[in-house]
């Protein structure tokens, strides 16, 4: 595994026309061949940009330079994410990438909750990132082998890039609860904050259930137990009690979000709104 703070080396994103050459190439095409796929296109790419859009606020305040450079880098691999899935998403109905990022309102998102909780302190943020890679690479791992070409495609390159994050983040939860008294107390806090807002993504919904069907998409309950065994390993390592399973209330997928993400939004979006149309 990495040192804690190594900044990331993946291969470059791949961009949107490569994820459409890479969809074209496997006999797919640039729009997806439904609705129900471009929603949930739409559902992992907006979890991906909101996540994005939350670390990139620890460039030069992380706790060293290394994680400046760090967690930005992993920021980017979201962010490249979130563009080649909300591209797709938006060949449906012809809506860009920026559309979807900058002109929807809050219920028009399908972020699931954790994603969108505070950064909090360091410690906050590595147990939300310990969760959502933990989950995004069990996710991306089976994605690979859908039967739409374009989220096989997306899924095989991102699946890379998460195999580090989730390095960087389990290696960091260890050098905070083997570290100081002060940096454990806050581990183990952060872990108890973050945690009540897992259940989500392991939550089934009619559109994942149709989708798996037709070998598309991923059950999402189908994850919960490969993540819980990659958790209770890296928590025995680390001398935390797994956290009870919780049955989340989070209705991200149904656009119904916490107060967080207003503020997210807001931060996000104002560059565009306040100028419609400039480019740069």
């Amino acid at each position: 595994m990495s040192a804690p703070g190594q900044a990331s080396a993946p291969e470059p994103w791949v961009t949107v026309d490569e994820i459409a050459l890479s969809a074209e190439l496997a006999g797919g095409d640039a729009r997806p061949a439904s609705a129900e796929i471009a929603e949930y296109a739409l559902w992992l790419g907006d979890d991906a940009l909101i996540l994005a859009q939350q670390l990139s606020a620890w460039i030069s305040r992380a706790p060293e330079l290394e994680e400046d450079v760090a967690l930005g880098n992993i920021a980017l691999d979201l962010l490249g994410h979130a563009r080649s899935l909300l591209h797709y998403a938006g060949a449906w109905d012809g809506r860009s990438e920026d559309d979807l990022a900058y002109w929807r309102d809050e219920p028009e998102f399908r972020s699931a909750w954790l994603f969108e909780q505070p950064n909090g302190d360091f410690a906050q943020t590595i147990a939300r990132q310990l969760a959502a890679s933990v989950y995004w690479f069990e996710l991306y791992s089976r994605l690979q082998d859908s039967a739409d070409p374009t989220l096989a495609a997306v899924a095989a390159k991102a699946v890379k890039e998460v195999e580090y994050h989730r390095d960087h983040a389990v290696q960091w939860t260890l050098r905070l609860a083997g570290g100081t008294d002060e940096s454990r107390r806050r581990m183990l806090r952060a872990v108890a904050d973050v945690w009540p807002y897992v259940g989500e993504l392991f939550r089934d919904e009619p559109l994942t259930d149709a989708l798996a069907e037709r070998g598309v998409a991923v059950r999402p309950s189908a994850l919960r137990e490969p993540f819980d065994a990659v958790i209770a390993a890296v928590f025995a390592e680390a001398g935390i009690e797994t956290p009870t399973a919780f049955a989340s209330a989070g209705g991200g997928r149904r656009g119904s979000h916490a107060a967080p993400l207003g503020f997210i939004l807001a931060e996000m979006q104002v560059l565009a709104r306040a100028h419609p149309g400039a480019t740069w």
